[in-house]
Parts: structure tokens; C-alpha cells; sequence
């Protein structure tokens, strides 16, 4: 059930940017006449343009602005304080235009700038768009903050008394959205919003028609009342999240060369150059995957070190011509603002691993980082002697990042063409070994072959150069698979012990110790992959699997509900929220999540799990339709033994149901029958079956663990 390997990163050719937003609605603008529209919007304009906050950012250059229709969007890039500072001096403003009513939203979240189609900048992404679900919770009058944005703000004292939690509102496609009241003796609006007041009576209800009239019933109701309305009144408080000071991110290279197409090269150095340092023990690396989202070169620094909760960052261009390459780099200390390095490395095309060596070990040495002797050893190792086996190796790392079945596909032929070039090319051997390990979760690919060819790939890696985490992180995995349970943990120790800042390893090696039913530990690894690599969504969506699994389904509706404020159409995040909803008995919720999933994706694990749900509210025919789908999709691809035994399942058959589940782990098809056979919820129906309990024994009992 795990979907460790499904969809890693967002949509890595946007360049984005933190901004710290405010949304202004005008409330009741569609009941007005045209001409009244107009002068209102103008009125507005004149107001917000007057505010202080407004002229100071816009003098900066630190300030855009987008018309809405029936109000504008804020986007402010210097400090969190800045919406909500602007959003009370609009509302004192307002006090001399009572006929003006407004409702706003702050948050904090990743934006991009497109270009509409009269040429004018827009703004797009996640950001602008919990920022308007925030708004949408309001009544005239309010300044609604989303959680994230509190959080930033609670940090100053002069916000601690104005900031009001509300807990959580919800808002369209099923969602919801944990907000904050701001509001002062004579600013804002103390009241409750029509929208939490509604759900709230609706909780009340439902909690009335469950519990017990007698005593203790009763005063656990008044409990429960008494906290809600403390609850809404409560000023916000929360303790600061200490940053390592021996932390840092290695932000996307800008790409100088005037050949546009050596954009890869730049990406290849940055990478490396992370790699190298990531093999430092005392050092935390944030992973490329959420890195690569940030522009080369922003100016908000101390916003994104904060979101990536690192102390450091360092930056950097590189500009190739023939065989000469220049890269300019400078270390930043982003919670001061202060450089502390830079250089320019002008040299020959041969000499570009001594510079990627060279910046890693001056990078170490400017934060203190103690290095061993091994450590020393790896990050000024020559992968390979051929420049353009190199070069094919970055492109394939890079595709590889991206996912999808294509992507694979084509980071397979560039590091097949790298090794036939160089033979030795230990790296391109790994990362032949983790793109072939993952091909069956993205194609049609069968498990066997593919993970035949992983295991074969990791093992020449190793067996030419053994310090390589990539190659071990990928035999743990295929191990894994082949139910070498205690061979695949001894692998990922040991990529673990190489790299601990490999997030892949911790990850996948969560993955596997969730499916033993070692869930504390499982828990710790998965939220360290997310304290690597703080934007993944799929490290983020796993951790709310695991959870799951562990039968936390509270932690992993939460957990997972946060993945969907990073990036709304995460198809994994809303089938894995389906499924948690599902175990937690709330079976309309997950069909509405699966239903969701589905309009995201073409996954048939997607249709699968809709069909199931559908056949336990009652409707069977979704699932005796997708057996026949899967029966015509096996002609020319690989299909789970899992899925049509979660659709026989859901039709009552467990004898079909059993023997899908031999024929999968006969086929060693990988997450989720190899391993999660022994704690998945889902097929909790079999359990106490003979057969299915020799299935497990089979799995998890093959090899000491």
C-alpha cells in the first residue's frame, strides 16, 4: 500500500518563490451595479495604495500586485509581519469608509509569475492558492491568517495577544484548513466566522447523538463545549524550532552559458556538489528534491532558510564554453544576511571535479564541520574520467528525479550510454540500479525482470566502488522485495552510515520497518527523509501512510491534509488521505478523496481503491467492472496481485482475494503485497485465515529479521 516510489517531486521546471501574501475580497461586490463595481474598486485602490505598508514595500521593489475582479492580491517578499501589518492599516483606514466591507486572508507559500493572455503578470501555485481558501473562511471584517502564516508571526511578541486560533474551516473540494483569527481591541473581527460557527454546532450535534445521557456523558459534553469555545479564544503561542547551525542548501546553479541547453550542467554541479557535501555526517544537506523548486539566485533568503529549516545556503552560476567552465559560488549565513565565502573557478573542462571537491571541502571548513578520514576521501573522489559519460550520467540523475514512466525510460539509455562509454562508472551503475528498482511502480514493467536488473546494477557498483549509498540504498531495496528482510536492513544501515543525509535511504528504509511493525522507528526515519527533504511531497505523503498503518489515523488525516497545503494536486496524498479516512470509518470522505485522485491521475491503483469503496458503500458493480479493466490491462501490462484482491475483497470473495495474494507475492511484485502484507489495514478481513496467515509467514518470516 506503500506509494513510496509514485510522483516524488512538484512540478520541477517552476521557478518559485516564497511570498508572504495578503488576499482583499470586497464583500457583497456582486449585488452592486456596474458603475457602483467601478468606484468601489477604485475607492479601494486609493486606500491600500495610501497605507504605509504598501508605499514602503513598493518603494523597496519588494512588492507585487495582482487585481482579483473584486479585490487584489499582495504579495510581499521581505518579511512575514508585512501582510498582516498592511491588512490593520487597511483596516484603520477603513474606518472612515464604513460602506466599504472587506475580508481578508494571509498566507505564506510557494508562488510563480505566468503571463496571462493579454501579456500581463499573473500569479500562480499553491500559495496564492491557500491564501484564498483562508479568505474564503471569513465574514466581513475578518483578517484570517492559514496556520502557517500564525506560526511565522508568534515568534514577535508584539503579535502573541492579536493572534486567536480558530482551528480548522472547511473549504472546497473537501478540504480543510487550520485558520487563525487576527484581530485588536478596534481592529478586525473578534467574531467567530459563519463558517466555523456552522461546523461547529455540526460537531456539537454529532457528539450530543453519540454520547450517553447519563452523568459522566453529560459532563464530558460540557467538556467538550467548554473547550471549543476556549479553543476559539485562545492567543496563539508556540515554541521556535531550533536550526542546526551546521545546515545548509545548495540552491539551483544559474545556468550563464549562452548555449541555453547546458542548463542540465548547471543542475549536474549544484547536485554534486550537494552530494559531496551530504556525505558530510556533521553537516545537515537539504535534499536536491526540494531545493530545485527555488530560484538560483532569490532574494528572500531568510524565508526560504526557514522553510527548509537550515542556517545556511549557497548559491551559485556556472557558465560552459567548449572546454572551459567558470562557476562563481558564495555562502551565506541566511539568518543574518552575512556572506561568509565566495569564489570563481575558472578552469578547463577536466578540472570540474576538483572545483566541485574544492567548494564542498571549503564549505565545510567555513561552517566547522568535523570530516573523518573517509568523509575526506569520498567528497574529492573522481567519479569518472570521461567528461561525457559524466555529462550523460547528469542527465540521467536528472530525469530520474523527475519520475514518471518516460523520465525512467530515458535516465535508463543515458546511464547505459554513460557506462558503455566508461565501464567503470560506479555512480552510473547506482543510478542504474535505482531507476530500474523503481520502473515497475511508473510502467507496465514486470517486477522480476526489472528488479533482476537492479540488483545486477547495485552489485557491479559496489563491487567497484562499496562506499556508494545510492547502490546500497537500491540493493536494500531490491532485498526488500526478494523478502531478505534482514539483508535489506543491513543495506540500508550501511547507505545510511555512508550518507546520512541521503533522504531516499531513510525513507524507503522507514518504509520497510513500517511494514515489520517497528512503527515508532518507522515513524523517526520517514520524518527524518522530511527533515532532508522538508518540500517532497511523496516523503511527506508516506509519513501520513505510515501512520496509517500504524493505525494513527487521526495523526495521518492531519499529516496528510498538510501534504495537500504544500501542493493541492498531490494524486497520492489524496488517495492515501482516502484510504485513511476509509479505515477510520468515514467511507463517504475517502470515496470523495479517491474521486479526487482520480480526476489527478490515470493510476488504476487509483480506480482500484474507488471501485473497492464503492462496492463496501453498497454499489458492486464499479468492482466487478475494474476486475474486467484489470483482466484487458494485463494483455500488455504487468497488474497487481494486490489490487484484484482488494476488489474481491470488497465483493466478499476471500478465496480470490487469497489467491491474488500468491500470485503476487509469487511474482515478488513489490509495495505493498511484499511487505505490507503483515500490517496493512486493508486486508484485515483475512486475517485469522490459515492461508493468509501462511502468506505473511512467507513475507516477513522468509529470513531472520
Amino acid at each position: 500500500m506503500n506509494p513510496q516510489n509514485t510522483s516524488t517531486e512538484t512540478k520541477p521546471d517552476l521557478l518559485l518563490e516564497i511570498a508572504h501574501i495578503l488576499l482583499i475580497d470586497m464583500v457583497g461586490y456582486s449585488k452592486l451595479l456596474v458603475n457602483e463595481q467601478v468606484e468601489l474598486l477604485q475607492e479601494l485602490n486609493r486606500i491600500v495604495r495610501s497605507t504605509e505598508c504598501f508605499r514602503a514595500a513598493e518603494s523597496r521593489g519588494k512588492l507585487t500586485r495582482v487585481p482579483t475582479g473584486d479585490g487584489m492580491a499582495l504579495l510581499f517578499f521581505r518579511s512575514p509581519e508585512e501582510p498582516a501589518q498592511c491588512a490593520l492599516e487597511i483596516s484603520q483606514a477603513l474606518k472612515d469608509y464604513p460602506h466599504i466591507q472587506l475580508r481578508m486572508g494571509v498566507h505564506s507559500g510557494p508562488v510563480n509569475q505566468v503571463t496571462d493572455v493579454n501579456d500581463r503578470t499573473n500569479i500562480a501555485g499553491a500559495g496564492i492558492n491557500v491564501a484564498q481558501r483562508v479568505m474564503d473562511c471569513g465574514d466581513a471584517g475578518h483578517i484570517l491568517l492559514s496556520k502557517r502564516a500564525a506560526e511565522d508571526l508568534v515568534h514577535y511578541r508584539q503579535w502573541q495577544a492579536q493572534l486567536h486560533d480558530l482551528g480548522e474551516c472547511d473549504v472546497k473540494h473537501g478540504g480543510r484548513l487550520h485558520v487563525v483569527n487576527l484581530y485588536t481591541k478596534e481592529l478586525g473581527n473578534p467574531a467567530v466566522p459563519e463558517k466555523l460557527k456552522a461546523a461547529s454546532a455540526q460537531r456539537k450535534r454529532a457528539a450530543f447523538r453519540w454520547l450517553s445521557v447519563g452523568a459522566a456523558s453529560l459532563l464530558a459534553v460540557i467538556a467538550v463545549m467548554g473547550f471549543l469555545l476556549f479553543h476559539y479564544r485562545q492567543p496563539l503561542t508556540t515554541a521556535e524550532l531550533p536550526v542546526p547551525e551546521k545546515s545548509i542548501a545548495v540552491l539551483p546553479f544559474e545556468n550563464l552559458s549562452e548555449d541555453k541547453a547546458n542548463a542540465y550542467f548547471a543542475d549536474g554541479i549544484q547536485d554534486e556538489v550537494l552530494t559531496r557535501l551530504s556525505k558530510i555526517a556533521d553537516l545537515k544537506v537539504i535534499s536536491r528534491t526540494s531545493t530545485q523548486h527555488y530560484k538560483s539566485a532569490p532574494e528572500n533568503l531568510p524565508e526560504i532558510a526557514r522553510q527548509l529549516g537550515v542556517a545556511h545556503i549557497l548559491e551559485g552560476s556556472v557558465q560552459k564554453a567548449a572546454d572551459q567552465v567558470r562557476v562563481n559560488v558564495q555562502l551565506i549565513n541566511a539568518l543574518n544576511d552575512a556572506h561568509l565565502w565566495g569564489d570563481v573557478y575558472d578552469r578547463k573542462l577536466t578540472d570540474i571535479f576538483a572545483v566541485e571537491s574544492d567548494i564542498a571541502k571549503t564549505v565545510a571548513d567555513t561552517l566547522q564541520a568535523k570530516l573523518t578520514g573517509a568523509e575526506k576521501q569520498l567528497i574529492t573522489a573522481q567519479p569518472t574520467s570521461d567528461l561525457t559519460a559524466y555529462e550523460l550520467y547528469l542527465k540521467g540523475r536528472l530525469l530520474w528525479g523527475k519520475r514518471g514512466s518516460d523520465n525512467l525510460r530515458q535516465a535508463i539509455a543515458f546511464y547505459e550510454r554513460a557506462i558503455a562509454r566508461d565501464p567503470n562508472y560506479a555512480l552510473a551503475y547506482a543510478g542504474l540500479a535505482e531507476a530500474y528498482v523503481i520502473l515497475p511502480n511508473y510502467t507496465g514493467a514486470a517486477p522480476q525482470e526489472a528488479y533482476s536488473k537492479a540488483k545486477a546494477a547495485a552489485l557491479k557498483a559496489l563491487q567497484l566502488d562499496d562506499k556508494l549509498a545510492e547502490a546500497h540504498t537500491a540493493l536494500a531495496e531490491e532485498l526488500y522485495f526478494d523478502f531478505d528482510m534482514a539483508g535489506s536492513i543491513s543495506e540500508f544501515q550501511r547507505a545510511i552510515a555512508l550518507n546520512p543525509n541521503y533522504a531516499t535511504a531513510h525513507h524507503w528504509y522507514g518504509n520497510l520497518l513500517a511494514d515489520l511493525g517497528r512503527f515508532d522507528e518507522a515513524i523517526a526515519e520517514v520524518k527524518r527523509s522530511i527533515e532532508l527533504d522538508p518540500l517532497s511531497l511523496i516523503n511527506n505523503a508516506d509519513l501520513g501512510q505510515t501512520l496509517s498503518v500504524a493505525r494513527r489515523y487521526d495523526e495521518a488525516i492531519a499529516q496528510l491534509r498538510k501534504t495537500l497545503e504544500i501542493d493541492p494536486t498531490f494524486y497520492v496524498a489524496h488517495y492515501c488521505l482516502g484510504v485513511a479516512l476509509q479505515l477510520k470509518g468515514d467511507l463517504a470522505s475517502a470515496i470523495t478523496e479517491y474521486t479526487k485522485a482520480q480526476q489527478l491521475s490515470d493510476d488504476p491503483f487509483v480506480q482500484v481503491l474507488l471501485a473497492a469503496a464503492k462496492a463496501q458503500s453498497g454499489d458492486k458493480d464499479p468492482a466487478v467492472r475494474m476486475l474486467a479493466d484489470l483482466e484487458e490491462l494485463s494483455h500488455g501490462h504487468y497488474v497487481r496481485g494486490y489490487w484484484r484482491a482488494l476488489l474481491y475483497l470488497s465483493l466478499g470473495n476471500r478465496d480470490e482475494a487469497i489467491r491474488s495474494l500468491e500470485q503476487g507475492i509469487a511474482d515478488h511484485e513489490g509495495v505493498p503485497t511484499t511487505g505490507g502484507i503483515k500490517v496493512d489495514p486493508l486486508l484485515d478481513p483475512l486475517r485469522g485465515d490459515p492461508r493468509f496467515e501462511a502468506l505473511v509467514q512467507k513475507v516477513v518470516g522468509a529470513k531472520k529479521q
